[in-house]
């Protein structure tokens, strides 16, 4: 009797059990690791379980955060209508309502104001398919050159630089499969096992292979601890560290001859200035000694496979596209590019910050990574999207200086989507209140972000696991990210939303897009020919599951996976050299008797960017539930600072009170603070506005504070 209960009740729990697949990729991190949310509901209840997918990237492994993912995706707070604010608070209309307020606010604008009183400003998370189609609605909705990203702040000393030096900005020049061939790494400013954990096996297998891992980073970390060598040196002095890298490599002789005479310009000039220097004042720029500086060259130099890689510690400066130029001379001296395990990498942080500058969020960039100023690149453009050359609009300014220009009144409106600036932009304060000036924001996102508590209008999207689309990841691999969970509520996806703008704009003709996989086959004739050729990507390839590197000039084409083998990407086929000076061209903050310490920022492996989605993750949140501010134990007491006590952080700019957490891991003359947090934690109230000025990239890495216990103040 009782085994026949038993098989009633089972029979009766299997009818009310049913499970559901969504492929997916994680949407965070510029791994974009494959992944399946599995969905099993029971009787009323819904659980949730997550598998990693094999992939040529990650190969089914995931991190902290991509396990769960899913958690802000179902968030109840997620927008699910379109919220207008009335007397101060939101209320729920409907989406022909809110088109209309959208066509009667814009029109009126820019009527009144001109074209280039609207505004775009777009996030590195958005698919290639988004990123296209909001510059094209900047350019050809609204004509204004008004468009920036938040990735303006991930990568653009990098991919300046990249330009510049290679002729071709794409992140890694060599695939990721290269890393394990490297004799020597230089990691520099990188802490790849928080920001990445899923591309560390790639240089723990390097390291089985008997690879010299040198890092380079102020701060001890899970990172540096797997290096063979740690070079801790002090905040802004990155430039000058490469300095005495390239002057003891020419002394020891570890350069490679033929290759710099065959395939480059520039040496003489790097090796006159270097010349003027001595290790020893290196040393005293740095902090680092000289001992250890010679060892690092000698190993790379001797190293008959080397690659270096960058990230934000080296290139958040307002010398970081010198900084990471003066990485590349390392590179470049030492005949270390185009062959299996020597190349460079810029570890990209957002899900498609690559993406996003190749196909136009960028204010001086089009599709293709073309300029916008090239009078060749503008007549391409023009004829892809069926205008006149003379109706596309010129160069804008970067995401920052966009803030300048709503404080000064040139931008009355602005579109927001995928974005949270007053978070993550330098001087938030300033932005917070520059923001508050527009007479109209629309806000396109999941949750009401801080941002987006100021908007007029938001505009509910979906999420990773409902919107399908192309990722091009940080080795610069074109991926398919399918999505087919149902939206909830009437959530819209980003392109569908800058349609209907479009359409209530009067400009249908040129949005008429029925679905992502139409927006990207329009986008790989923009890129066809460019820099960034994606003509030879189509989705059917990309089903496949492989992803495919670019450049990609036809469909027969299976992809780029190492590039500069025989020739860079300039006229003349050679890379460009330029000596870089130990002092910065706009002086960093210095640390003196009222600022006495170095502020530092980074992240933290439970969060991503400004924390709107992973704080919305219980799992993540419980992590990391609070700033903090890591300060070495000798310097905590000099200031009286307890461990695990409220502290106040300033600088010039501002305050925040975080939580001190002691720690024999960082420079005594620094203390580092994570950059996930809003309100009176948020890092980037410290900030300056200081800008590269190549780059226009913010100095995030290098500002002067001083720090008191809260309970003195």
């Amino acid at each position: 009797m009782t085994e026949l209960l038993l098989k009633y009740f089972r029979a009766k729990q299997q009818e009310g059990q049913t499970e559901k697949v969504y492929d997916t990729q994680c949407p965070f991190c510029s791994m974009q690791c494959k992944k399946q949310v599995i969905e099993q509901s029971i009787v009323t209840r819904k659980q949730y379980r997550v598998l990693g997918k094999a992939n040529p990237t990650s190969h089914g492994r995931l991190c902290i955060k991509g396990l769960n993912a899913h958690q802000h995706a179902l968030h109840p707070e997620r927008l699910k209508y379109p919220l207008q604010k009335v007397d101060g608070k939101f209320e729920q209309v409907s989406w022909d309502k809110a088109m209309g307020i959208i066509k009667e606010k814009f029109q009126v604008i820019q009527s009144e104001h001109g074209l280039n009183a609207l505004s775009v400003y777009g996030g590195g998370s958005l698919t290639n398919e988004a990123a296209y189609l909001l510059g094209k609605f900047a350019r050809v909705a609204l004509r204004t050159k008004y468009i920036d990203y938040n990735g303006r702040f991930c990568m653009s000393s990098a991919a300046s630089a990249a330009i510049h030096a290679f002729g071709l900005d794409r992140g890694m020049t060599n695939g990721l499969n290269d890393i394990p061939l490297a004799e020597c790494i230089i990691l520099a400013g990188t802490n790849i096992a928080e920001c990445q954990p899923t591309l560390l096996p790639y240089f723990e297998k390097a390291k089985e292979n008997g690879a010299f891992i040198i890092a380079i980073d102020p701060r001890e970390t899970a990172t540096t601890k797997m290096a063979d060598l740690h070079l801790k040196p002090k905040p802004g002095s990155d430039a000058a560290l490469a300095n005495g890298i390239l002057k003891a490599l020419v002394e020891e002789k570890e350069i490679d001859l033929p290759f710099i005479e065959g395939r480059t310009k520039g040496f003489e000039e790097i090796k006159a200035y270097l010349g003027t220097l001595t290790l020893e004042e290196v040393e005293e720029l740095t902090g680092v000694p000289a001992n250890q500086i010679r060892k690092t060259a000698i190993m790379f130099g001797k190293a008959a496979t080397g690659m270096i890689f960058t990230a934000r510690g080296v290139e958040q400066q307002t010398d970081g596209y010198h900084t990471v130029r003066n990485f590349l001379n390392i590179l470049l001296i030492t005949g270390k590019i185009g062959m299996p395990g020597c190349g460079y990498g810029a570890i990209t942080g957002q899900g498609n910050g690559q993406g996003g500058r190749e196909h136009g969020l960028k204010a001086d960039q089009l599709p293709g990574y073309r300029s916008i100023e090239n009078p060749d690149h503008r007549h391409y453009i023009a004829r892809v999207w069926n205008i006149r050359e003379s109706e596309l609009p010129g160069k804008g300014v970067s995401a920052y200086e966009m803030m300048n220009k709503i404080e000064d009144g040139e931008i009355k409106g602005m579109l927001l989507m995928g974005s949270n600036p007053i978070v993550s932009n330098p001087n938030a304060d300033f932005v917070k209140k520059a923001l508050e000036k527009l007479d109209f924001l629309v806000a396109a996102d999941m949750f009401i972000s801080e941002t987006a508590m100021l908007a007029d209008l938001i505009l509910p999207v979906t999420s990773y696991l409902e919107n399908e689309g192309t990722m091009t990841n940080l080795e610069g691999r074109v991926l398919l990210r399918p999505a087919s969970k149902p939206c909830p509520g009437e959530v819209k996806h980003d392109w569908q939303i800058i349609c209907e703008i479009s359409r209530m704009l009067g400009k249908e003709d040129y949005f008429s897009f029925s679905g992502p996989e139409e927006i990207f086959n329009e986008l790989r004739e923009a890129s066809r020919g460019g820099t960034a050729d994606y003509y030879g990507i189509n989705y059917d390839r990309l089903k496949k599951g492989e992803g495919i590197l670019w450049p990609c000039p036809d469909p027969d084409h299976k992809g780029t996976e190492r590039l500069f083998e025989n020739s860079f990407a300039h006229e003349d086929g050679k890379a460009v050299m330029i000596p870089v000076s130990n002092t910065s061209e706009i002086a960093k903050e210095a640390t003196d008797g009222e600022y006495p310490l170095f502020l530092t920022t980074g992240r933290v492996i439970s969060h991503y960017l400004t924390g709107v989605q992973t704080r919305k993750s219980p799992s993540l949140a419980a992590r990391n539930f609070e700033s903090f501010a890591e300060i070495h134990p000798e310097t905590a007491k000099k200031f009286g600072i307890q461990n695990k006590s409220l502290i106040k952080i300033k600088s010039k700019k501002g305050s925040i009170i975080v939580r001190s957490q002691w720690t024999e891991d960082i420079r005594q003359d620094t203390i580092f603070v994570p950059f996930h947090w809003a309100e009176n934690q948020n890092v980037n109230l410290l900030v300056s506005d200081q800008l590269d000025p190549v780059c226009r990239m913010p100095g995030f890495k290098v500002t002067a504070v001083n720090v008191s216990h809260l309970e003195k103040l």
